[in-house]
């Protein structure tokens, strides 16, 4: 545990510490040999000095700044299974040699490619030289979000890019011998979606199998969360560790027959060598991904004691493993699966002692289910907002399924590929029959609306006093006062985010990248001004706006406005409109968003206090439909003004500062049409007067936004500037207290941030 909270330091960190951290270990370790108890700060700074050591080597393997959007020449081993995308594929390259114009070039190992090219097809283990523009990892960083950037950062992938067609990608081998289990695993994909040909479940059935969910449609994604088993479609530890236990108790019963061989070896020793084996094997199908050498790690540890002749409990076993699998990979705890991997495990062995050890198989089935979804609330909430309430019937289904029928099928037909291929044709199709099954009845559980609890993730004191509810009602029988555990659990769920007051504005520019999508609250109302780009099946409806509104309490929208259709504004409309009820939908393009009301000039409202007025487009500007009919939405307030004026360029400017002048004046101005040259002319930057400007843009986007003539117009004015690569989110609140505005990406920085 100290060595945890010595890794967690860290990572709460803007920058790494110093290594000189280590000079405190010989002093602390002398005084840990007179007393024990110092071998607390022991292990804390170990892992503070361990983390950073193993973080820094990762920073260093960073692309230079130079390099950014050249053209490089790169050759490499394609390190996992390409990924099919609606533009082409997306795939991981391990780079061995990189160039520029001729001369050497330093490239991070790891980088992440996509590739439009259709005839490009290049498979796992395979080596290519190709063209590639890369730039440095960055996300969007907004509050409930997804850091995409420490994802990367946690997989080791320091630049991301695409392959360039200026040069036509070339072969390269023959490859490595110990590539062969990669191109192997692609291969086992390819002959079982070639036997189960339009079966909607062989992608469940190739996930488990060769640890691809790649295939699965997200309609069946979606299920799965709602239902809480995620879990069960990829190679995980609960696979993992029930291969383990079938192969260690046949090879011991197999061992012991003859009798004499039990002399050389004991039983339980050769069962435990040959479940390591077939675990290793099993992670081996997955490509041995993070969550397989988690579960490897603690399998190793938990039979370690049946090699050694030497029982340990279950609380010491579970100890070590999480330090073994700190100290082989401390950037374990950025994955959601480490922690709810250990806290199942925790939460189970805390639960089953007693007199709950002796209950019938059934009954103590149903109750490990309910005891893992009450153990794990508190951080389901913190770390997802969300829970399934029907996760403990739907395991109580899906988990015998998958584990007692539907994993064995799946491996008995891949190992029968190659010399029964029709035999194992009949058992992927029986298992996909099963599957077919069990899936009527998680669709019934995911339908209702209450299958779900959402809401903004509870402050710390809140989950102390969760976890706490937690181990009283997990407590064993005849523990005093077990009931009031339902009183610690409430916190949780009746703390709320806090909200404006009457007459006071909280804006929050969302970072959506090369897009527009912010929000506004005041006391009892929330407006919602586009909802950023779409790419693909990818939206930051779904990925950035929802979350972000779940985090800050917001049940329903009151007004949503979609200035325009372009697919930077109007992206990400379709799944906020899904997810939210929503009062008012406004649009200059309703026929793309029915039943949205047209947005015009002179549409007012107010909400406790603060006026909202739509100062355009005009009749004329709408039957354009083009950038100048965008809605122009004015926030106004007793503490400051907003305006939005989304892609708006010159010829509506200028109508607007000649019907209102002054009227524009604005504290607050979202850059028109992200800082373009065509918008912001000095006119009308000269009546809005704003004293904070926001360009809402794309990390290095293609269309070098914003403008640097527009930035200075800005500057001269003597404006503060932000922009969301560098900024995050972007949220300010004008109160009484005056205009405080805060940087998200600079308030949460952490160290693997890009500058």
């Amino acid at each position: 545990m100290a060595f945890l909270g010595g890794v967690l330091l860290v990572q709460q960190l803007a920058a790494l510490p110093s290594l000189w951290w280590a000079l405190l270990l010989p002093p602390l370790l002398w005084l840990a040999r007179r007393r024990p108890l110092w071998f607390v700060p022991v292990f804390f700074v170990a892992g503070v000095v361990w983390t950073s050591l193993r973080a820094g080597l990762i920073l260093q393997d960073s692309l230079p700044p130079e390099l950014e959007g050249r053209d490089l020449l790169v050759e490499g081993r394609i390190d996992d299974i390409p990924k099919p995308t609606d533009f082409g594929l997306r795939f991981e390259l391990e780079v061995t040699h990189a160039s520029l114009d001729g001369a050497p070039a330093r490239v991070p190992r790891r980088i992440l490619l996509n590739s439009r090219d259709r005839d490009f097809q290049p498979r796992a283990g395979e080596t290519w030289r190709l063209l590639v523009r890369l730039k440095r990892p960055h996300g969007y960083q907004n509050p409930g979000g997804f850091d995409y950037e420490a994802h990367l950062f946690r997989d080791r992938i320091r630049a991301r890019g695409y392959v360039r067609d200026a040069t036509a990608p070339q072969r390269l081998g023959p490859e490595p011998a110990w590539h062969d289990i990669d191109r192997w695993r692609q291969d086992l994909g390819d002959r079982i979606r070639a036997r189960l040909p339009d079966n909607e479940y062989a992608g469940i059935i190739v996930a488990l199998a060769n640890g691809d969910g790649r295939g699965l449609a997200e309609e069946q994604w979606q299920i799965l969360r709602r239902t809480g088993t995620l879990h069960l479609v990829a190679i995980s530890g609960l696979h993992i560790s029930l291969i383990a236990g079938v192969v260690f108790f046949i090879a011991r019963w197999l061992w012991a027959l003859p009798g004499t061989t039990v002399l050389r070896l004991p039983a339980p020793q050769f069962g435990a060598v040959c479940a390591l084996l077939a675990a290793a094997f099993y992670a081996a199908l997955a490509g041995f991904v993070v969550p397989t050498q988690r579960a490897l790690i603690m399998l190793a540890v938990a039979m370690a004691g049946i090699l050694l002749r030497r029982r340990f409990p279950p609380s010491q076993l579970l100890a070590v493993a999480g330090l073994a699998v700190l100290v082989y990979d401390p950037l374990s705890v950025m994955a959601a699966g480490f922690w709810l991997s250990f806290a199942a495990v925790a939460v189970i062995l805390f639960f089953m002692h007693g007199d709950r050890v002796q209950m019938p198989v059934a009954w103590k089935w149903g109750y490990i289910q309910w005891a893992i979804a009450l153990g794990m609330l508190p951080l389901m909430l913190a770390m997802f907002g969300q829970l399934s309430l029907v996760a403990p019937l739907a395991n109580m289904l899906a988990v015998p399924v998958f584990d007692l029928l539907l994993v064995p099928l799946t491996l008995c037909g891949a190992l029968l590929l190659g010399v029964a291929p029709d035999a194992a044709g009949w058992l992927f199709g029986f298992a996909a029959w099963l599957l077919h099954g069990l899936w009527q009845a998680l669709t019934w559980l995911a339908e209702p609306s209450f299958s779900q609890w959402t809401q903004p993730a509870p402050p710390a004191w809140a989950l102390a006093c969760g976890v706490a509810g937690v181990l009283l009602l997990l407590a064993p029988r005849g523990w005093p006062a077990r009931w009031t555990g339902i009183v610690w659990l409430l916190p949780m769920f009746l703390v709320r985010p806090p909200l404006p007051g009457t007459g006071e504005v909280w804006f929050t520019l969302l970072d959506v990248g090369q897009g527009l999508s912010a929000v506004v609250r005041t006391r009892e109302h929330a407006l919602l001004f586009d909802a950023g780009p779409r790419f693909g099946d990818f939206d930051t409806g779904q990925a950035v706006v929802e979350p972000y509104l779940r985090a800050a309490g917001v049940r329903r929208l009151d007004a949503f406005i979609v200035s325009h259709g372009d697919m930077d504004h109007v992206g990400g409309a379709e799944s906020v409109l899904h997810a939210l009820p929503v009062r008012m939908l406004l649009s200059s393009v309703p026929e793309k968003l029915p039943p949205a009301q047209p947005c015009r000039a002179g549409q007012t409202w107010n909400w406790d206090g603060v006026e909202f007025d739509i100062l355009g487009p005009d009749d004329d500007a709408g039957a354009s439909r083009r950038n100048d009919a965008s809605c122009v939405l004015q926030v106004r307030s007793r503490h400051g003004n907003i305006l939005l004026p989304a892609d708006i360029e010159a010829k509506a400017e200028k109508k607007l500062v000649q019907q209102l002048g002054g009227r524009l004046r604005s504290e607050i101005l979202v850059a028109p049409h992200h800082g373009s040259k065509t918008s912001s002319t000095p006119a009308f930057i000269e009546a809005v007067a704003p004293r904070h400007v926001l360009f809402p843009v794309g990390y290095r986007n293609r269309y070098r936004h914003a403008h640097p003539d527009v930035v200075q117009r800005y500057v001269e004015r003597g404006a503060a500037l932000y922009d969301s690569p560098s900024a995050g989110a972007l949220e300010f609140r004008l109160d009484a207290a005056g205009l405080n505005a805060t940087a998200y990406r600079v308030r949460q920085r952490r160290y693997w941030y890009a500058d």
